[in-house]
């Protein structure tokens, strides 16, 4: 029978819609970017009405390219972004709060010097850190005149991202998240699968302003009838999952050990360890792979880079130094190497398994003789760096090696840097035809729910690849390149801003 599911991949620079019908081919799709809002350094907001039309815009576009009756929605969304409106009004109580805004960093110290870093980590499988939603929420009750008092009357609600949409799309009918987007706030018990009342109460978070937590497959509402959202109106809101929780999904990383990279924004690698959550993760991040029915989760290891595409991003529009993304694979291939010039992309610090909240973007080994192109090799350069610090730290941790990593992700694109990843890893990278592998894990998980796929046998036979890296560097050079990396991220983490 055929079917069509619409994904929601609500990113943290653009939102895009795409169709996929039931053999996960795209039969429409669309993209609109928004702002990204800076208002001091470290800081990073966006309009979450800016978000929601942008959302609504491409999910027209792409139901209307594609000229089907749509069986399904599914919700893929920047996690840890941080949105809190008036319950009655709908309106947003202020910008959201992005996931990598540094803000809350004196909060989290406040957090760790009251002993809570155990607990926490116990609780959440995460660590106090200011990527997290909790100190970003806090920061809001705290910062915005009259929210406090507005929350405790039970005035104002919490959601990230999905929750927003979920919230919006329903006509303000159903407030509820996924067990992947809850377990990304740092108040989530992911063992108990419920919030957590005593880091709500360290944090003086109302409990009743947080969502209902659902499985990520599953009917969370409908779409109201109304003038933006017609050609919707009545579909199935049937999944939703934190991005890189749908893209884990998408690339079909269904038994314990396969692990996946997505190369965005930032750089995000999950590994499947199934049912039985890893405890001591060794500054790994221990969270929810998906939640297929209530009261059940599959679990992941995470490590998040928070600066990948972005450094990418930074090149093109602020240094102005590429016309367009895809240009730096030809700048960067135009050279044999990158000259002696490393990059350590710490613009809002560093990620795991560093964890350094205060670490800051350093260039080293710059000389006269420095070109355009070694400096886009060496931004290229510095993603898979980074990667090959958290696979390293992720294979430790679980005790297992990744014979071959699932990519994906607009910056995959690049064999440049694909093939420059299977060099420091020493590891197969596979590369799958589709690459918007986030909408697609978004589009399975409502397909299951409205019965368009049976199970997760049948969406494992969808998935394609396109092409395999295969390690070929010389291992001394590979170990020479990667030790003065480290040396480099070792001048980057003597950078303290206080």
């Amino acid at each position: 029978m055929d079917a069509w599911v619409l994904a929601l991949d609500q990113g943290t620079t653009s939102s895009r819609a795409i169709v996929f019908d039931n053999k996960g081919r795209i039969a429409g799709n669309d993209q609109r970017g928004f702002r990204q809002i800076y208002p001091q350094p470290g800081w990073v907001e966006h309009d979450p009405m800016e978000i929601w039309q942008s959302v609504i815009a491409t999910a027209n576009a792409a139901a209307n390219a594609a000229g089907k009756r749509i069986s399904a929605i599914g919700i893929a969304n920047q996690r840890e972004t941080t949105v809190v409106w008036d319950r009655k009004t709908g309106a947003p109580v202020s910008n959201a709060i992005v996931w990598q805004c540094r803000r809350t960093a004196d909060i989290c110290e406040q957090l760790i010097a009251a002993g809570l870093s155990d607990y926490v980590t116990q609780k959440t499988g995460l660590l106090i850190d200011a990527y997290f939603s909790a100190t970003k929420l806090k920061w809001i009750l705290d910062n915005i005149p009259g929210v406090r008092q507005r929350a405790k009357n039970g005035d104002i609600l919490f959601g990230t991202v999905d929750s927003w949409l979920i919230w919006k799309l329903t006509g303000g009918k159903v407030h509820a998240t996924d067990y992947t987007n809850a377990a990304r706030t740092m108040l989530f018990d992911i063992y108990a699968l419920k919030w957590d009342e005593h880091l709500c109460h360290a944090l003086e978070i109302p409990m009743h302003m947080l969502p209902e937590v659902m499985p990520s497959s599953g009917i969370f509402g409908n779409v109201t009838d109304s003038a933006e959202l017609r050609t919707l109106a009545g579909v199935p809101v049937a999944g939703a999952a934190g991005d890189q929780q749908a893209a884990l999904f998408g690339q079909a990383c269904f038994e314990s050990g396969m692990a996946k990279c997505t190369y965005g924004t930032g750089c995000f690698a999950v590994m499947n360890t199934g049912p039985l959550p890893k405890k001591n993760a060794d500054r790994l991040l221990v969270t929810i792979a998906c939640g297929l029915q209530k009261g059940k989760a599959e679990y992941a290891l995470e490590g998040s880079i928070f600066n990948a595409g972005s450094v990418i991003q930074w090149l093109r529009d602020d240094l102005r130094l590429i016309g367009s993304a895809p240009e730096i694979d030809i700048l960067a291939a135009s050279v044999p190497d990158n000259g002696g010039v490393y990059f350590v992309p710490a613009f809002t610090g560093l990620g795991a398994p560093y964890w350094d909240m205060y670490a800051r973007g350093t260039m080293l080994g710059l000389t006269r003789g420095t070109k355009r192109a070694h400096i886009a090799r060496a931004v290229l350069e510095s993603i898979a760096y980074q990667v090959t610090d958290l696979l390293t730290a992720m294979q430790k941790a679980s005790g297992s090696q990744i014979f071959k990593l699932r990519v994906d992700g607009g910056a995959s694109a690049s064999d440049v840097l694909m093939q420059f990843q299977a060099d420091m890893l020493r590891t197969d990278l596979d590369r799958p035809v589709n690459v918007e592998t986030t909408a697609l894990g978004a589009a399975f998980l409502a397909g299951l729910a409205a019965g368009v796929w049976k199970n997760k046998e049948e969406l494992a036979e969808l998935r394609q690849c396109d092409r395999i890296f295969v390690p070929n560097m010389d291992t001394h050079m590979r170990d020479a390149y990667y030790a003065q990396w480290q040396r480099a991220v070792a001048r980057s983490l003597d950078w303290e801003v206080h």
